[in-house]
């Protein structure tokens, strides 16, 4: 039987990009868009990519990795301003556990003739299958990912 325990931890990233507000907002505004960037490492094969962004909207990926492994990432969207702030609550999933839920808000700042984005992500980690630092890090994979795809 799993122990079961929840670990709450918070962690806070920030980014510059080098072009507008708008612009990176749209990164992440359409299931096109954020394909360029969100995803797993290469060679992941994408099982199911849906995303309906708007408030009460809802986003899935769901893929199995080169390793074997097979992530469902589940999110539904509370608040979106358009080039200034996305609010969304996620599940996240692996091999059919759920490792965690979390609730991330993005914030778009304008930097000069560039963005500066904010990213905060409020998590309950559970039953020792993942934590934070695991969590931090992955994203802040995600969010050099999005740099490259902004060019």
């Amino acid at each position: 039987m799993t122990d079961r325990n929840v670990v709450h931890a918070t962690f806070h990233i920030e980014r510059t990009y080098p072009v507008p507000p708008a612009r990176v907002f749209a990164a992440w505004a359409t299931p096109e868009a954020k394909a360029r960037w969100f995803d797993g490492p290469e060679g992941t094969e994408i099982y199911e990519r849906s995303m309906d962004f708007r408030p009460g909207g809802s986003e899935r990926l769901w893929g199995k990795h080169p390793g074997g492994k097979v992530s469902d990432f589940q999110a539904r969207y509370f608040e979106v301003i358009p080039d200034e702030r996305i609010i969304y609550a996620y599940d996240m999933w692996q091999d059919g556990v759920k490792l965690s839920v979390s609730l991330a808000t993005v914030e778009f700042h304008a930097a000069g003739a560039g963005t500066r984005l904010v990213m905060t992500e409020q998590g309950a980690f559970l039953d020792g299958y993942d934590d934070a630092g695991g969590r931090e890090e992955g994203t802040r994979w995600l969010l050099e990912k999005l740099g490259a795809a902004l060019g």
